[in-house]
């Protein structure tokens, strides 16, 4: 069976629902994600990051902790989907909120479309919104009117195919930068996109048209 984890970040309140994971899900919260973690009544299996907004209590309830220096390369979310993947997952699933800064929320959603993970499944939770990672082929779920916008990242996403949305691409293409795939609409329950070559972001934001 596939390992799925879940990576929990900060920024908020995930308020859209979480997609369903197996009970033995291995759950990683960074920094003060162990918060986010507590309330959604998730048993955190281990605490990584800098800490630097994790509280020390909080930090004193977790099992396991991986503490990073403060001056590093690397986001504490970053660390937390590779040691994911370290730990075997191939299905993650972010959850957090959205508030905060712009510039933390645009890097995670480039973060988790980084070819580094090109072998794991990944999709997030962040406040409201919904985003998968589409390489291949994936399934969007979501109420019929609800908006779905589609962006490349990386490079040029060819060989780009919908089914289940408003404005259908058949063997299209998506570049960096264009408007092509915003504000599309579900007019079934369920979409399928799928990804020839490169990768799109796929985000339903949780409202309605």
């Amino acid at each position: 069976m596939t390992r799925t984890a879940i990576v929990v970040c900060a920024g908020g309140p995930a308020r859209a629902a979480l997609p369903d994971v197996p009970d033995d899900a291995l759950v990683i919260a960074a920094d003060a994600g162990i918060l986010e973690a507590e309330r959604l009544g998730l048993h955190v299996d281990l605490l990584i990051g800098d800490l630097d907004s994790a509280p020390a209590d909080a930090v004193a309830r977790a099992v396991r902790v991986e503490r990073h220096p403060v001056d590093k390369d690397a986001s504490d979310l970053e660390l937390a989907v590779a040691a994911a993947v370290a730990a075997d997952a191939r299905r993650i699933v972010v959850v957090g909120g959205d508030g905060g800064r712009l510039d933390h929320l645009l890097g995670n959603a480039f973060l988790l479309a980084s070819d580094r993970w090109a072998d794991v499944e990944i999709d997030a939770v962040l406040g409201d919104a919904r985003i998968w990672i589409v390489r291949d082929e994936r399934t969007i779920d979501g109420k019929v009117g609800e908006l779905v916008s589609l962006y490349a990242v990386g490079g040029p996403a060819t060989g780009v195919t919908t089914e289940g949305l408003r404005w259908a691409l058949t063997d299209g293409e998506l570049v960096p930068g264009s408007s092509l795939g915003l504000s599309n609409e579900l007019v079934a329950p369920s979409a399928t996109v799928r990804v020839r070559g490169g990768v799109v972001l796929a985000i339903r934001p949780g409202l309605d048209t």
